[in-house]
């Protein structure tokens, strides 16, 4: 019956009518996605602000499509080695890259040889959340504000130490502009992630670090680190008794880290879609919200096109940084 009605057809409706029949069980297996457990990969230690990102909206995602989402930690090389993990993968939707901004914007201008195209590789989905870095100086540095921490800089150049999460990473940066704006030098001291820096702060191996602030506060608040500012336009509401650096002593300085998912190049629009819209929906929720905001982070939940906007114009922002800084892989 199906064949004796499309020899009636004229050759064009023939044909439209095959491809439809064709595209049919894609688009119902696309409609039926995630059919399996999907995998996102942190390219950070487990504890740090893109581990705690990605965990907090795993488990809604998880919760929300009725199949597991597990965050597996994939370290080393600025960001990189989980970064390309993800680049290589199935485009399939079922392994996904939460990324901190450093990894397609700042890696790409310091590292001469990329395991990744960050412009080709990925599907920007959303920016997950945003806020700001806190400069933190251990106890025994005699700085109380961001002043006397530029003046004690000035006075002993090349001699203290600022910590990060390694070469690239969103915590090096935010140091490496901070040094910039204010016209001093630190010398850096690289780890494999923001919680050993921190760590080596509180026990006086190294004298300050810009890190997010969701990873210092806890160190914050039990007086192991002292906060001299945070880094955001305005004060957080996480922590409204640290002072912005710009009311500290640096007037106009602001580095706002984020965190947001990609996904392998050629992944389906309906997918990239789908994730974005299920995040964004989390992310509008009063208890993500709560939660985001008691570490210090602000939900964003864009769409892929804004999201793509906004990595274009942070990385050619970082560029300059990395050339004026003389930035390089160590």
């Amino acid at each position: 019956m199906l064949r004796r009605t499309l020899i009636k057809m004229t050759p064009v409706l023939a044909v439209a009518a095959m491809s439809a029949m064709a595209v049919a069980p894609a688009a119902a297996q696309t409609t039926a996605w995630p059919s399996k457990q999907v995998r996102i990969i942190v390219p950070f230690p487990a504890g740090g602000t893109t581990d705690v990102v990605a965990r907090l909206l795993g488990q809604r995602l998880q919760e929300a499509w009725g199949q597991t989402v597990i965050v597996e930690n994939k370290t080393g090389a600025g960001g990189n080695i989980g970064a390309v993990e993800v680049a290589k993968a199935p485009n399939d939707g079922y392994t996904l890259l939460m990324a901190s901004g450093s990894i397609v914007t700042v890696n790409p201008h310091i590292y001469a040889k990329m395991p990744f195209d960050a412009a080709k590789d990925f599907a920007p989905i959303t920016n997950v959340a945003q806020g700001p870095m806190v400069i933190v100086v251990g106890p025994n540095v005699p700085a109380k504000n961001i002043t006397e921490l530029i003046a004690l800089a000035k006075a002993k150049p090349g001699v203290l130490n600022f910590g990060s999460a390694g070469i690239g990473s969103q915590v090096h940066m935010a140091g490496e502009n901070f040094l910039y704006t204010a016209g001093i030098d630190l010398k850096h001291v690289p780890y494999k992630g923001e919680s050993l820096a921190l760590t080596d702060v509180a026990g006086g191996s190294v004298e300050m670090v810009p890190g997010n602030l969701a990873a210092m506060l806890p160190f914050i608040k039990a007086g192991k680190v002292k906060a001299l500012g945070v880094t955001g336009a305005e004060r957080s509401p996480a922590a409204p008794d640290i002072p912005t650096v710009g009311e500290s002593g640096l007037p106009g300085f602001v580095n706002v880290g984020w965190f947001g998912l990609l996904a392998p190049a050629g992944t389906a629009k309906e997918i990239i879609d789908k994730v974005q819209r299920d995040s964004a929906t989390i992310l509008a929720t009063e208890d993500t919200k709560l939660r985001l905001l008691a570490v210090g982070m602000t939900p964003v939940g864009n769409n892929p096109a804004q999201f793509a906007d906004a990595i274009r114009a942070e990385s050619a922002t970082w560029a300059k940084v990395v050339r004026e800084r003389k930035i390089q892989p160590q």
